[in-house]
């Protein structure tokens, strides 16, 4: 039987995905407008909004009563 590999994550979920967004606006930023750019631009843009949504999923408000 395989074993997965677990990892500890030291960053929580919304840095790391803030962090992945901010390096596909950097990259985008380096290439001309067109398709490469606007799917760098639209994973920026999911990245942003997987982490509101985990913001939202996580605050005290949506505990079970």
């Amino acid at each position: 039987m395989t074993h997965r590999r677990r990892f500890k994550q030291i960053q929580s979920l919304k840095e790391r995905l803030a962090v992945f967004a901010d390096e596909m606006r950097e990259k985008a930023a380096l290439l001309r407008p067109g398709i490469e750019q606007d799917d760098l631009l639209r994973r920026a843009s999911l990245a942003e909004t997987a982490a509101h949504i985990d913001e939202w999923v996580t605050s005290p408000g949506c505990k079970p009563g």
